[in-house]
């Protein structure tokens, strides 16, 4: 429920008596391009990110609003999209909020190209990007224009960002691979490039990449957060080459979670299964604390409700290698039938 604490059940039951009001509602909402007040308000809680919990900057706040604002925003949300599919704004390096496409499918395709150069024994370089609160500070007027020039009506670019703003800001990064040299990919703002520099010459197109990169941020006002921003290097003899990031020289890392999943420098696994385990046998704990009933019926659909998705996710990328990790996952399995 959000903030007017009417349950998502009501609207169903009540279906054929509120679907003619909220008809009307959305329409003149539309027509006039406001929002009602109500649907402005929502349950806001904060989700840790990553880094040190003591620092507000690692928290990213998440609203609830109400069912019915929702509803409009959904079906706005699919029209737009459809605009954007149809007048081919997104390209192929974005994965976020486009059809078909998913963190799977980011994180296959862009460590597919990765895992082939490393294993021809190209030195190979990935650098992590990270824009600063990008889906606060995008400037409004840059939005918009960028907005209109993808066809965008009056109505679409005077508001609506407090939900749709994720979705939209595809529009407003789109252009930000524009001239790039190496292999970059996107999932809303996260973003990555991958370039080899066994050569002097390739070493050269990755800073290219990141000074054309500094200068769309420039251009666009937003900016980089260096501190956040990583090198890491892949491949045997990998001279481990320094880049620069506007002033700043960007930190190498022997590892890197990527959209949830941790990555190391040797493309080894491994770590990310005992992380994967870990917050299975966790959450686990809960349940078995929590749950007197060891009754299959009591406990599958928690298993596969609150468990399994940890297990699951991303895992075509990730699934062991090694008979120690298979041994490892089985465990996790095999733990609510004990």
């Amino acid at each position: 429920m959000g903030p007017d604490e009417m349950h998502p059940w009501v609207l169903r039951e009540l279906v054929d008596e509120v679907a003619r009001p909220l008809s009307i509602t959305f329409e003149k909402s539309w027509q006039s391009g406001e929002v009602p007040t109500d649907w402005k308000r929502g349950n806001t809680t904060l989700i840790f990110k990553k880094g040190k919990k003591e620092d507000p900057g690692n928290y990213r706040p998440v609203s609830l609003i109400s069912v019915p604002g929702r509803i409009m925003v959904q079906t706005l949300l699919q029209t737009m999209l459809r605009h954007m599919e149809n007048k081919e704004v997104i390209g192929d390096s974005q994965h976020g909020f486009t059809k078909g496409k998913s963190c799977l499918t980011n994180l296959v395709a862009f460590y597919d190209g990765v895992t082939a150069l490393v294993d021809k024994g190209r030195a190979t370089d990935v650098i992590y990007l990270d824009l600063c609160k990008a889906f606060d500070i995008v400037p409004h007027d840059i939005r918009v224009s960028k907005l209109e020039r993808h066809g965008f009506n009056g109505w679409s670019t005077r508001g609506r960002y407090w939900v749709l703003g994720p979705a939209l800001f595809n529009t407003f990064v789109s252009n930000m691979d524009s001239g790039i040299e190496c292999t970059l990919s996107k999932l809303a703002d996260d973003t990555k490039l991958c370039g080899v520099l066994d050569t002097l010459k390739g070493r050269d197109a990755i800073q290219r990449d990141l000074d054309r990169l500094e200068r769309w941020a420039c251009a666009n006002l937003v900016k980089f957060n260096e501190a956040k921003c990583k090198v890491l290097h892949m491949g045997r003899h990998n001279p481990k080459h320094d880049y620069r990031l506007g002033e700043q020289w960007i930190e190498s890392s022997p590892e890197e979670k990527d959209l949830g999943v941790l990555i190391d420098e040797k493309l080894n696994m491994s770590q990310q299964c005992v992380l994967a385990a870990q917050k299975a046998n966790r959450v686990l704990g809960c349940i078995k604390r929590g749950v007197t009933s060891r009754s299959r019926e009591g406990i599958l659909p928690l298993y596969s409700a609150l468990v399994r998705p940890h297990l699951e996710y991303c895992f075509q990328l990730w699934g062991p290698q090694y008979r120690t990790d298979m041994e490892l996952l089985e465990r996790v399995q095999r733990r609510p039938r004990s």
